[in-house]
């Protein structure tokens, strides 16, 4: 058996319940994974603002006057730790409203905890639109956190367990590309309202939409038939799979499934985020903690925050970073697409590898430009040749995740927990990439002035580490129903020593 493999294992325990792709189950899905545009446009109006000089004047003029001095280190311009703290302090709160949630979901479900994600997320936007000093905007900044937080952490396994198991990838692909229309719609409006003293307020204030989208959503579909389940809600759990599967899937068998699953983890009396440390666990211990560090570290979210600050340091105008930062998020959202088309067909670890090495390359080649043009000293000019360059490579670079560690790391979490741990781990997963992108986000703008063109050079080791870890030690998931997913690890060459122990 191959490295990971579990396609070719010929296993015939897995049960088929014949779910088909339903108007409903498309519908419901495309509503569930709105829930990504509000961390989407977070993730894009955060890093467009701080390049407005009204808004830099207002709350970080330090900023404006170490760019103003003639022989600034390009590196340095932005370094200012009150002004990553603006960036930053979302995580932290997104971090403590994911371990809430797991308590939350048990007792009011995943569709009622994407509604409170998106009301709290409400509220942020409209204090920071109309912050008159730094205290609300870190104000709004953590209730922001605690919507993201909450959404984050239900609407991916929202997905998975709606989502037919042979196309669970494609619809769980949903969540990573409103992420994306998110971060594109913040870059246009960012690009749109940057020529006006009051266009960071309406840049802000804009977050509101979003939000009202996918809360309005979410309260139109029905909880997941896992969810109600558990909450011992058999006849809505048997409609709403009705919905979801169609009339000629074996319901009944599938209920019953959920049933015998969910009794399982009521008769487990520990506590589920003790129960996940036990031995027969650490193979999803390892990834719900792996596989969210390791999507943050291949530098993507740093990007997608300072990207107009990044474009603007290295040669760009004000007005024409914020153009190049649409373009990544376009590049990005079309390599989404891309995703969901050939996740279940040529499975998850195919794009791990492909866009690990795609990713790889293009790291390594942004750091040799910026040597070979910028230099360690920052401050030669870069031609807008050489602009261009660094451009197209962000793209190739935003491509690659974009189809591999961007929707995947959203998918492989939500689909490896048995249902008595699933709520658990999926809180550690967005803890952990909550915990990560705070660090590297308070930490960004200082690295990159200390280690110039090597800051894509540290980002290209991690990358090439986890595609390593990835043909090693993660298994094919696709296709496998989320309660016989517990197959792969038995299967898996390393891990079968843990859960058959």
């Amino acid at each position: 058996m191959a490295v990971g493999s579990f396609a070719d294992a010929g296993d015939g325990h897995v049960p088929d319940f014949g779910g088909k792709i339903t108007a409903s189950v498309v519908i419901t899905c495309i509503v569930a994974a709105t829930s990504g545009l509000i961390f989407g446009y977070d993730i894009g109006i955060s890093g467009g603002v701080t390049t407005m000089v009204p808004f830099l004047q207002k709350f970080f003029p330090d900023v404006l006057r170490k760019a103003s001095e003639a022989k600034t280190n390009m590196y340095c311009v932005y370094d200012s730790q009150v002004l990553t703290s603006f960036t930053s302090s979302l995580y932290i709160a997104g971090l403590a409203a994911s371990f809430a949630a797991s308590r939350l979901t048990a007792a009011i479900g995943r569709r009622n905890i994407m509604v409170l994600g998106g009301s709290t997320f409400l509220a942020g936007a409209a204090i920071n639109g109309g912050a008159e000093n730094i205290a609300m905007l870190i104000l709004g900044r953590i209730l922001l956190g605690f919507g993201v937080g909450f959404t984050n952490q239900a609407a991916p396994i929202y997905l998975s367990e709606v989502a037919p198991p042979k196309w669970r990838g494609a619809f769980n692909a949903g969540f990573q590309f409103f992420i994306g229309v998110g971060v594109v719609a913040a870059n246009c409006i960012n690009y749109g309202t940057a020529k006006h003293s009051w266009g960071w307020r309406l840049s802000l204030g804009l977050a509101a939409i979003p939000a009202v989208i996918m809360t309005l959503g979410a309260l139109l579909i029905s909880d997941t038939p896992s969810s109600l389940v558990r909450r011992g809600k058999l006849s809505q759990a048997k409609q709403a799979l009705i919905s979801v599967r169609g009339l000629d899937s074996d319901v009944e068998g599938e209920l019953a499934e959920l049933v015998r699953s969910s009794e399982a983890a009521k008769a487990a009396s520990r506590e589920p985020f003790v129960t996940i440390f036990e031995r027969q666990y650490r193979p999803q211990l390892v990834m719900s903690i792996a596989i969210p560090f390791f999507q943050q570290v291949t530098g993507i979210n740093i990007i997608a925050f300072y990207a107009p600050v990044l474009f603007q340091s290295v040669g760009f105008g004000s007005n024409s970073a914020l153009l190049a930062a649409v373009i990544l998020g376009l590049v990005n959202l079309g390599s989404i697409l891309v995703s969901t088309f050939v996740v279940d067909r040529h499975g998850r670890r195919f794009l791990f590898m492909e866009g690990g090495v795609q990713m790889f390359l293009c790291q390594v080649g942004l750091a040799v430009v910026l040597a070979a043009t910028a230099g360690v000293s920052g401050t030669e000019h870069i031609s807008k040749g050489y602009a261009a360059l660094v451009l197209t490579l962000m793209c190739a670079y935003a491509a690659g995740f974009g189809w591999s560690w961007g929707p995947l790391s959203w998918l492989i979490p939500s689909e490896i927990f048995p249902m008595k741990i699933r709520s658990a781990g999926q809180s550690i997963t967005v803890a952990v990439g909550f915990a990560a992108t705070f660090v590297l986000s308070q930490t960004f703008l200082t690295m990159l002035c200390h280690f110039k063109y090597g800051i894509f050079l540290f980002y290209a080791g991690w990358i090439g580490t986890m595609t390593i870890f990835v043909v090693l030690l993660l298994p094919e998931t696709k296709g496998i129903p989320l309660d016989s997913m517990y197959a792969v690890w038995e299967q898996h060459w390393f891990w079968c020593r843990f859960v058959k122990g």
